[in-house]
C-alpha cells in the first residue's frame, strides 16, 4: 500500500444531468492506494461537523460518487475516482467521512478522445500516426 496526503477533495453530486460541485474544507486527510486486485483506494478527509448531514444524506443513497482530489501538492492534476461512502464519524467536534473507489484514468480517456476525433476527421495509416505524434 502507498499513502499520500490528501491537498483537496471535491465531490460531485448528480442532480439530473449535471453535476453540483461540493468544495469540502478540510483540517487533515490521506489517500491510501490499497494495491489490491481491484485497484481501490481509501480517501479519508477530517472535517468540521458542518458537512454531516451532505454525507449522510449521499450514504444513505447507496449510490456511487464522483469525487475529484488533488494528491500531496493543491498544484497537482486533480485525480478524479468513482467512490462511495463508506464511513461518516464523530471524532470529538469534529468527523471525517471515509471513501472507498477506483481511479478513472483521464489520460487514457483524452487520448482515446483525440484518436477517436482524429479517425473521424478521416485520418488513417501513417497519416493518422503523424498527427498523433504532432499532438504529443
Amino acid at each position: 500500500m502507498k499513502t499520500f496526503k490528501l491537498k483537496s477533495l471535491t465531490v460531485m453530486e448528480t442532480d439530473g444531468d449535471a453535476f453540483v460541485h461540493h468544495e469540502i474544507d478540510f483540517m487533515d486527510g490521506l489517500i491510501i492506494n490499497r494495491e489490491d486486485e481491484e485497484n481501490r483506494w481509501v480517501i479519508e478527509a477530517y472535517t468540521t461537523r458542518a458537512y454531516r448531514e451532505l454525507f449522510k444524506r449521499l450514504q444513505t443513497t447507496g449510490e456511487d460518487l464522483m469525487i475529484e482530489v488533488r494528491i500531496t501538492n493543491v498544484t497537482n492534476p486533480p485525480a478524479t475516482f468513482i467512490t462511495s461512502i463508506i464511513g461518516v464519524n464523530d471524532i470529538s467536534d469534529h468527523m471525517n467521512v471515509l471513501f472507498m473507489g477506483t481511479i478513472i484514468d483521464q489520460r487514457k480517456q483524452s487520448v482515446e478522445q483525440h484518436l477517436k476525433a482524429l479517425i473521424d476527421a478521416g485520418y488513417q495509416g501513417d497519416i493518422l500516426l503523424e498527427k498523433i505524434k504532432q499532438s504529443l
